[in-house]
């Protein structure tokens, strides 16, 4: 009976769904042979079509073509990496598909369509730069791309975390070849889920991956050269003697040099005997040095498994052109992989490995600061043999007796006073070289969880990096002479030699500067993507985040943990809201303040897209953004266990009540604040996302606001005066939260693209303004201008000048300078508060000092195209801000090396024209120090970078085994417009800035 009854239900389904079986058994398939393509006609390589009908599936081949069995009329819908997804019905047996490039960006833990970006977020496509900008450093220009980074800082605030594939790294340790994108997260809501270091914005650098395509292989190959742009100018010999008698006779001295020993050494008929040292001369120095680099990437896979490798390789030599310094290089390798794996439907991994190999030669001196301090007489380098008198055995045989005959002529110079110079150092010091070694290593699995809860992933990823240097060399001692000289048989002669130190080699390899840092990074998340009827769109992120570096010498290890939880949704991509909270944590606290919650709410609207405004034919798109949060930072907090007290020995020693005995005791260094905990960064920013004519013209812009409320000091006036003595040496004044810290500003980054002819034009400009105060500050000053609270915190701070004392009468006459014993010829400074006194009671505000940078700073891009060949030009500028002449080219007294700024200085002649003050031979603490008298403005406009590049057709080598063959030259840092352009160029004490001028190769394979 129970089979009779199943027989009759199977009838009855096969009698009810008979009709669906005929009807399916009468639609008609087709095998449709198809391509698809990029909108600029390239085959797009591994797009996945699935027919949605029933779910059938391929993949597009090298070559973007593939087969799939269809029902006609049934929906393909096409994706690929990087483009937008496309629904086509299919009609036909053949048919050509284009996608539209999809761009997505690398924020916070995920990536993001540029469609929906919030406010606070800047990115670059670092390939697109680089095939009309080659540059060698991965940030290098990217100010001109992107509103709100200066080149060192975002939004005016220094220390930026810089992530590589989301690991703490160096900016240098990536070359720019091997860069996909870099994200600028600048605004509280953008950098709140990578927590307290993260407060003062974050540079995110995304390597290259590997895609699904056939290999291919690009090689590049660089060959440039660096000339100086300037070098300081010295007095020669002569001339230093005539202004070194100067300063005696200011000083009430008689001259040191006689009329005819200054003659001597004017005359320049024996460089030997009256030595006129320039160590700039090209005696001493290349007119270039030589750069080359070269880097190969290879590139390729399938939908298992995809790879990206480069290696690379540069050297650079220096300008110095004698002795061992002609061996001077610096070298650079390194290897970089990256591999993507599908181990099964639903678990992928990814691994990166990157090596660098980092080499240097030097030598055992500083020859540059020697450049700028040694005077030019003091001695001569080199002594030449031939110069003996005849009959001179004793000279003989000091010179057969020397290890260092330089050239086979000469015997190394020096003084008793000038043992170690930087000539006989380079000829015969020995050499070092430096070693630093990088090994990076990072990887993680994804997994897919749908058969938990669609829509549901997660993602880990676990780095370790390694860093090793130190320095090796070779110390060699060596002797240098001094000769004495006659002229008894008409000519100059050396009569004798007087040998200072001794020749040695010692051949023991000594290693210093050896240090290392160690980076573990770890981070672990879920994310939730949902989309319900085709306009609400959920996301969620639960993230589990921290790293931690060792660096030698230093007892704690840099940390920074934290969770996250990350929530958004978005309304047809028209209404936007997103909260995020960082739990922070740190141990520079105690235990009851080391956590911390950070949140943040960004909201966001698409007016573009409003009934109100789509008549607006000139607008593509308009999007409004604002966003606001606190972030808690320890970012700034000095050190560990601040909110301990301590105890320590005094400094001194005290008799005991016996006689004889001494006693130490034990006094406070610091009070206790168990309340210590972090510096908090409110801020609120508004931005606007905006394109017109068919994107002829995109614009993007954002306005901040933000205070850094509490940051943390030892605040000495809010305390009673005996929390602290002088002898013996204690306090009981704690850390505590205190200042705040005010930025407002704003960026923007305009492009215009457009083609006239056969030309295609491109003009970006983009800039960053911000204005800082010191909202709140524990001060105590007597006089209110010199508070601190209310100005800039780049604020400069000095005396105001009056130009120079005339004479004996004027000093009199004036308010007493407590700066040293002042004369005529000095600088006189303004009594600020008319007490009578010049002291530091007189310090004013001057100007800002830009330390984060200038208020404005900004960089024009262009682009001009025509068929083959590119045109690109950069140039930066910054302006509003000011520095201090205040190295030893500008402060000169003493028996300091004089430079061409004493030719004007004071004297009773000239008081009336004079811009230096008097010279002396003794200490001039009144004339160098903070004034206006010295500081100077730099504002600046400069051609960064110039290339010229051509690609060769296609035609030309179509019959070869090279698909691309390009070449280019470019330039670097070509030209400064400047009011004080001398002195922004100029370099005291260190090498000289340079402009670099490159021929560069590329293909591709």
């Amino acid at each position: 009976m129970r089979y009779i009854q199943l027989r009759i239900v199977l009838c009855f389904l096969i009698i009810a769904f008979s009709p669906t079986i005929l009807i399916a058994q009468a639609v008609r398939t087709i095998d449709v042979n198809g391509i698809v393509k990029s909108a600029e006609g390239k085959p797009i390589i591994g797009a996945t079509l699935v027919s949605e009908k029933d779910n059938i599936s391929t993949t597009t081949d090298f070559t973007g073509k593939f087969l799939l069995s269809v029902p006609v009329n049934s929906k393909l819908l096409i994706n690929a990496t990087g483009y937008i997804t496309k629904s086509v019905v299919v009609t036909s047996e053949k048919m050509s598909l284009v996608l539209d490039k999809s761009q997505q960006v690398q924020v916070a833990f995920k990536k993001v369509q540029e469609s929906d970006l919030l406010g606070g977020v800047s990115y670059v496509n670092l390939p697109d730069i680089l095939e009309k900008n080659y540059t060698t450093y991965s940030l290098d220009g990217l100010q001109t791309f992107v509103g709100g980074f200066n080149g060192g800082n975002i939004w005016g605030t220094g220390g930026y975390l810089v992530l590589v594939d989301g690991i703490p790294r160096s900016a240098g340790s990536i070359l720019p070849v091997e860069i996909e994108q870099v994200t600028f997260l600048k605004g509280v809501a953008a950098v709140a889920l990578y927590g307290s270091r993260a407060a003062k914005g974050v540079i995110y650098i995304t390597s290259k991956k590997g895609k699904i395509q056939k290999q291919q292989i690009s090689v590049r190959a660089n060959a440039g050269i660096d000339v100086a742009k300037r070098f300081p100018k010295y007095l020669g010999s002569a001339e230093y003697m005539k202004y070194y008698n100067q300063a005696r006779m200011n000083d009430g001295l008689s001259p040191l040099y006689s009329d005819e020993t200054i003659y001597n050494y004017a005359s320049g008929n024996n460089p030997y005997r009256y030595a006129d040292t320039d160590y700039y001369s090209s005696k001493y120095l290349k007119d270039f040095s030589q750069r080359y680099d070269a880097n190969v990437e290879i590139k390729g896979g399938n939908n298992i498994a995809q790879y990206y490798t480069v290696v690379n390789f540069s050297r650079a030599g220096e300008l110095l052109d004698f002795g061992e310094a002609k061996n001077n290089n610096t070298s650079r390798f390194n290897i970089r992989g990256n591999v993507d794996l599908a181990i099964n439907d639903f678990i992928s991994a990814s691994i990166g490995t990157n090596a660098i190999y980092y080499n240097g030669r030097g030598v055992n001196t500083d020859y540059w600061n020697s450049a700028a301090t040694t005077r030019p007489h003091r001695f001569t380098p080199l002594i030449p043999i031939d110069m003996l008198e005849e009959g001179d055995d004793a000279s003989q045989t000091i010179v057969n007796n020397s290890n260092n005959i330089i050239d086979g002529k000469y015997l190394l110079g020096g003084t008793q006073l000038d043992l170690n110079n930087s000539f006989s150092a380079i000829y015969a010091g020995g050499y070092n070289t430096y070693t630093n070694r990088q090994f990076q290593f990072n990887t993680g699995i994804d997994a897919k969880l749908n058969s938990f809860i669609n829509g549901l992933s997660f993602h880990s990823k676990f780095a370790v990096d390694y860093e090793t240097s130190y320095n090796q060399s070779f110390n060699n001692t060596y002797a240098v002479y001094q000769a004495n000289w006659n002229t008894y048989a008409g000519f100059d002669q050396i009569t004798s030699l007087t040998k200072f130190g001794e020749d040695a080699k010692s051949g023991v390899q000594n290693i210093s500067n050896s240090a290392y840092q160690q980076t573990l990074a770890f981070s672990g998340q879920f994310d939730y993507v949902k989309k319900i009827n085709e306009v609400h769109n959920f996301s969620g992120m639960l993230i589990a985040n921290g790293f931690q570096q060792s660096i030698s010498e230093v007892y704690h290890k840099v940390s920074n943990a934290n969770l996250g939880l990350n929530l958004s949704y978005n309304y047809a991509n028209k209404y936007y809201v997103e909260f995020s909270e960082a739990l922070v944590h740190s141990a520079k606290f105690a235990e009851t303040k080391r956590n911390a919650t950070s949140p943040v709410l960004s909201l966001g609207w698409r007016l573009s897209k409003e009934n109100f405004m789509k008549n607006w034919s000139a607008l593509d798109n308009l999007k409004l953004t604002v966003s606001a949060g606190i972030l808690n930072t320890d970012l700034d907090v000095s050190n560990y266990y601040l909110y301990e007290s301590i105890y320590s020995q005094t400094d001194g020693a005290w008799f005991s009540w016996r006689d004889g005995a001494l006693n130490r005791s034990t006094d406070s260094r610091r009070g206790e604040n168990l309340a210590l905990t972090y510096a908090k960064r409110e801020e609120i920013n508004a931005g606007i996302e905006a394109s017109f004519l068919n994107k002829l013209i995109t614009f993007n812009g954002s306005f901040f606001a933000n205070k850094i409320k509490g940051n943390v000091i030892q605040a000495n006036v809010l305390y009673p005066n005996y929390f602290t003595t002088g002898f013996p040496n204690s306090s009981f004044i704690p850390f505590i939260n205190y200042n705040d810290d005010k930025r407002i500003g704003f960026d923007f980054n305009v492009r215009v693209n457009k083609r006239v002819g056969e030309v295609d034009l491109s003009l970006g400009i983009a800039g960053n303004y911000y204005d800082t105060k010191a909202s709140k500050r524990a001060e105590q000053f007597e006089d209110q201008y010199q508070n601190r609270q209310g100005k800039p915190l780049d604020a400069i701070w000095g005396l105001k000048n009056e130009g120079f004392y005339t004479d004996a009468q004027d000093i009199v006459n004036h308010a007493t300078p407590s700066f040293g014993q002042v004369k005529p010829g000095d600088i006189k400074y303004k009594d600020q508060n008319g007490d009578g006194i010049i002291n530091a009671q007189d310090e004013v505000y001057l100007g800002k000092g830009g330390w984060s940078g200038a208020p404005f700073t900004g960089g024009v891009n262009f682009t001009a195209k025509w068929k083959n060949l590119t045109f690109f030009a950069l140039a930066t500028g910054q302006f509003g801000a000011h520095a201090m002449k205040n190295n030893s080219y500008f402060w000169i007294d003493g028996e300091d090396k004089y430079s061409v700024m004493v030719r004007n200085s004071w004297t009773v002649e000239n008081q009336a024209t004079a811009t230096y003050p008097r010279l002396t031979t003794t200490t001039s603490d009144n004339n160098y120090r903070s004034s206006d008298f010295w500081i100077y403005s730099t504002n600046r406009i400069d051609l960064a970078r110039v290339q010229v590049s051509y690609d060769f057709p296609k035609k030309m080598i179509q019959n070869s085994f090279i698909n691309e063959l390009g070449v280019y030259v470019n330039g670097a840092n070509l030209l400064t417009i400047s009011p004080e352009r001398e002195t922004m160029e100029l370099n005291v004490g260190i090498a000289p800035q340079t402009r670099f001028f490159n021929l560069g190769l590329k293909a591709l394979f």
